[in-house]
């Protein structure tokens, strides 16, 4: 029997459809949330946690993580941020039992699961369940610019990532550390396959 990924489930007020329900009710509750910051629109799930994020718009960096000596606005930011080098995973995917360390994270890698993929391509027909995603796809596909040009031959990229992999060949640098071992990587994408097969580490989904 032929499997579809067909979207039977949807939201009443954004006319937004799903695959299942879990990603519907995801949505579901994001779209219905009250406490929105009026500058950057992100949502909270009460009042506490918007005020404290609104001392990120006007406030100076007092708060110091102890381990890296990053600052920060809020303690909300300093808590997220210490998870790094915690390890601390609080929200879990109840589809796949993955962990993430900031709810944003999950909820984008829940999309998978839905099957909705926002981010549409204006040239092609490709669609992407992060923004970022489409940018990175726009710009290796459908541009021919290449701003990025190596100081050892002069070979011309289209992004600092693909210049700073490049380098390391002429330098033998690896510049992407594991925190949970000591093995090191010349390239980003070396090092998130070494902490998902090594060290239970991320996802393919996102």
């Amino acid at each position: 029997m032929r499997h579809t990924r067909e979207k039977l489930y949807s939201h009443t007020q954004s006319a937004k459809r799903f695959t299942n329900n879990s990603g519907l009710s995801l949505h579901v509750n994001v779209c219905s949330t009250k406490y929105k910051c009026t500058e950057c629109t992100k949502c909270f799930r009460n009042n506490k946690e918007l005020k404290i994020h609104r001392q990120s718009h006007a406030g100076e960096k007092t708060l110091e993580c102890t381990v890296c000596n990053k600052r920060f606005t809020c303690s909300r930011d300093l808590v997220v941020h210490s998870r790094i080098h915690s390890g601390e995973k609080p929200y879990k995917c109840h589809e796949c039992d993955k962990a993430f360390s900031v709810s944003s994270t999950l909820y984008t890698h829940m999309r998978f699961h839905a099957g909705d993929r926002p981010y549409k391509c204006s040239l092609c027909n490709k669609s992407f369940s992060q923004s970022s995603h489409l940018q990175t796809h726009k710009r290796h596909v459908h541009s021919n610019r290449r701003p990025y040009d190596c100081r050892y031959c002069g070979k011309m990229f289209k992004s600092s990532g693909e210049l700073r992999c490049h380098v390391s060949i002429h330098t033998g640098a690896k510049s992407y550390s594991c925190r949970h071992c000591s093995d090191s990587f010349r390239r980003l994408d070396q090092l998130k396959t070494h902490l998902l097969r090594s060290h239970n580490e991320g996802t393919w989904f996102t």
